[in-house]
């Protein structure tokens, strides 16, 4: 059964999460499919989506890299996949849970029905939205999206979000092979560029709970590409002609 949307999910060493959150999305009631882009996990995290995939042969598709190659070449990969493959509407979320599945056609909505763009699940639009997120973890994030805002000029209070659905235009528009970014700095390149481009940007209210199976990505070199690679993406659009929204 066709969809008009996809939901890309990278993964690399998530076993204990990637069968609950398939089942959780295909539990929902709007239509979805959902790519996964598999960076090679030792833990088999491969093996499990092909065995759903003979159970959900139509809906559950597998992009497998040679390693581990960074969530935003793993993103640029998927992407490219949906547009080619003709999906209206095309999904970030992470494996672990702490993007909502629930929350996914309020996405959906915002793009399909209320004129916009790209929709954003934002931590940060109505307060802080974060469940057993370590302090430390709550500050940095919090600040950075601060920062971003500041040096950027973006109208978004969560800058750094991964929570995300575009329409395929602004697949089609941004230049994809342009995103220099591969880790964290990755989400703020995308929406620097998709409002740099002309785009209707939404922010969704959500709530974020830490994962609770298998292990963080997170560390302090991802957020050091994001600090000292936002004052290089600003100065670098001063000399960027970027497409325009047709």
């Amino acid at each position: 059964m066709k969809s008009d949307s996809i939901i890309i999910i990278p993964t690399y060493n998530e076993k204990e999460n990637i069968e609950n959150i398939i089942r959780a999305v295909f539990g929902l009631e709007k239509f979805f499919h959902i790519l996964i882009i598999e960076d090679n996990s030792p833990d088999g995290t491969a093996d499990i989506v092909r065995r759903m995939q003979q159970e959900f042969p139509d809906r559950l598709f597998m992009v497998e890299r040679k390693g581990k190659l960074g969530l935003g070449t793993a993103y640029i990969a998927g992407f490219k996949w949906a547009v080619e493959h003709q999906y209206d509407y095309v999904f970030e979320m992470d494996a672990d849970f702490s993007h909502a599945p629930a929350d996914l056609p309020r996405l959906y909505d915002k793009c399909a029905n209320e004129g916009y763009d790209v929709a954003i699940g934002s931590r940060y639009v109505s307060g802080v939205n974060v469940v057993n997120w370590p302090m430390g973890r709550v500050l940095m994030s919090y600040f950075a999206s601060k920062y971003v805002r500041f040096v950027t000029g973006l109208p978004i209070h969560d800058t750094t979000a991964g929570f995300k659905c575009y329409r395929r235009q602004v697949l089609e528009t941004i230049e994809l092979d342009k995103i220099r970014f591969k880790g964290y700095a990755f989400q703020i390149e995308m929406k620097f560029t998709a409002y740099q481009c002309g785009f209707k940007i939404a922010e969704v209210p959500v709530i974020f709970v830490n994962r609770e199976l298998g292990t963080s990505k997170m560390n302090s070199s991802i957020f050091g590409e994001a600090f000292f690679g936002v004052m290089q993406l600003k100065i670098n659009s001063w000399f960027r002609k970027y497409p325009q929204k047709a």
